[in-house]
């Protein structure tokens, strides 16, 4: 006669399903998170703008390391994979997509070690519909204009071509590659991530919904600033700072408008009396027009403070800094 199993007590098999639950909690689920340590966050600011009637165009913002270097990033289209660019990169054009259709992407960051951060928000672009039999290419954009904007960015500006039927994306080229893409009813983009002191040349072709591509129009030459610090174009602009007494504690508020910028700016450095006070991160949609911000400075009246602030821009390099402010606190605030 085969011999009945001993009764489990309850206790014991809390106990038992504890040490399981702790074993499993230890792992960090597979590949994806492989060597231990904590995998690079969600990228912010990701846009998509349709290219042709088969391709959109992905950007998104520098997704600083945590433990490690970001490698690369990987696009995906519903579930599926559909790209991968180096870590450098900040954006892709995505193609062979149906034309008339509605595409949801959304963009994931893995670092050197081999893990996989969590996905962006979801962004959606519908490509037109195919244009049957198109073989003419717009007109090349004409009157093309750029400027430096201090050290590390450029406002490039052109006319607007012309098609058989429409326009649907721009192609900005620096030198031979292809560096930016912005939608058909824009004639301007901020081009960022640029060297000090270097110079650079550009030019825009337009591209139809058939993806036939413009001559290029005309180069435009511009040297950036030689200093980092040189960047008053990618700083805050309409920058103000007061106090304000509540609850008898002195706060600092601040207001200010974004700088220009191709992506979302969704990160901020506070400088308080000369040194970094706070960092300001927009978890979800982050300001586009005006920016309000404030934080605790103490109880005592009469202290006065110097503030000043910048952006991180979307390529993951630091703007200029606003105009400094100088506040003091007071029973009126």
């Amino acid at each position: 006669m085969r011999g009945v199993p001993p009764a489990v007590s309850p206790r014991r098999l809390l106990v038992l399903c504890g040490v399981l639950l702790l074993i499993a909690s230890c792992r960090w689920g597979g590949p994806d998170d492989a060597g231990g340590g904590r995998p690079p966050g969600a990228p912010t600011g990701v846009t998509a703008e349709a290219g042709s009637a088969t391709s959109v165009h992905v950007m998104w913002n520098a997704v600083a390391a945590v433990d490690a270097e970001v490698s690369r990033y990987e696009i995906y289209r519903g579930a599926a994979k559909v790209e991968d660019v180096p870590g450098s990169a900040h954006m892709a054009d995505v193609t062979g997509l149906r034309p008339a259709a509605s595409h949801v992407f959304t963009v994931r960051a893995r670092d050197a070690d081999g893990r996989l951060g969590p996905p962006s928000r979801e962004v959606r672009a519908t490509t037109p519909r195919a244009a049957a039999a198109d073989g003419s290419p717009p007109t090349r954009p004409e009157t093309s204009r750029g400027q430096a904007v201090g050290s590390r960015a450029a406002q490039l500006s052109w006319s607007a071509s012309k098609d058989d039927r429409d326009v649907v994306s721009y192609d900005i080229h620096q030198g031979g590659t292809k560096i930016h893409s912005v939608g058909g009813n824009q004639t301007s983009a901020v081009i960022t991530g640029l060297r000090p002191g270097t110079r650079y040349v550009f030019t825009v072709r337009a591209r139809d919904a058939a993806g036939n591509l413009s001559p290029p129009g005309a180069a435009v030459r511009l040297t950036t600033a030689g200093s980092a610090e040189g960047g008053a174009g990618t700083a805050p602009t309409a920058f103000r700072a007061r106090s304000q007494l509540s609850d008898g504690a002195h706060y600092l508020v601040l207001t200010w408008v974004p700088p220009p910028a191709d992506g979302v700016i969704t990160e901020y450095e506070v400088h308080l009396d000369g040194h970094t006070a706070t960092s300001l991160v927009y978890g979800g949609e982050a300001p586009r027009d005006r920016a309000t911000y404030r934080f605790y400075l103490g109880r005592e009246a009469g202290v006065t403070h110097r503030v000043r602030i910048r952006a991180m821009l979307p390529d993951g390099t630091w703007g200029g800094f606003s105009a400094e402010r100088t506040v003091t606190t007071g029973p009126g605030g």
